[in-house]
């Protein structure tokens, strides 16, 4: 079945670049559209959305060699399973009884200017009580539900070039 499918790596990685870069105009939707501002959780998505597009548009752009695509294949995975991890945090604190919600935390704005990067960091990526805010569902899915969905997909997309390069290799042998 798999064979049906077979594309190049070029087009497998530009594939999965257009969606984080989908995904980040989503969110964009979202927020400058149906006004829902994100929160600390959703912002740390974004960024983990932006590195494996990056890394997806990089290796599409270099059009990498079998060595090469194997590093770009592990660091897409990587950076989309940190990602998935921020998702599932994300989701977890949704599902948090109200009495253990933690508190809401200042603005955005107000950290970036007064706290130390380390700080800031430390707050983007623990959530804070806004974090626990279900503000739309689709198919019972939260926003954070349908970003690790993205996530585990777009590492699936990434591993799937050890697929693709054995398959290549393969038909370079026959």
């Amino acid at each position: 079945m798999l064979e049906k499918i077979k594309l190049s790596p070029r087009i497998w990685f530009a594939l999965g670049a257009a969606a984080c870069f989908s995904m980040l105009g989503v969110g964009a939707y979202f927020q400058f559209v149906e006004y829902l501002e994100p929160c600390p959780l959703c912002i740390s998505q974004r960024i983990m959305i932006l590195f494996t597009g990056l890394v997806f548009l990089i290796a599409a752009i270099h059009n990498p060699p079998a060595c090469w695509r194997k590093i770009y294949a592990i660091t897409g995975t990587i950076t989309a399973l940190i990602g998935a991890g921020i998702s599932i945090r994300h989701i977890w604190l949704q599902h948090l009884p109200p009495d253990e919600v933690p508190e809401c935390g200042p603005g955005l704005s107000y950290i970036f200017e007064n706290f130390p990067l380390t700080e800031t960091l430390k707050l983007m990526l623990n959530g804070t009580g806004e974090c626990a805010d279900v503000l739309w569902t689709f198919l019972g899915l939260s926003i954070p539900g349908w970003t690790l969905v993205a996530f585990l997909l777009l590492a699936a997309l990434s591993l799937l070039q050890f697929w693709n390069q054995a398959a290549e290799e393969g038909m370079n042998h026959e």
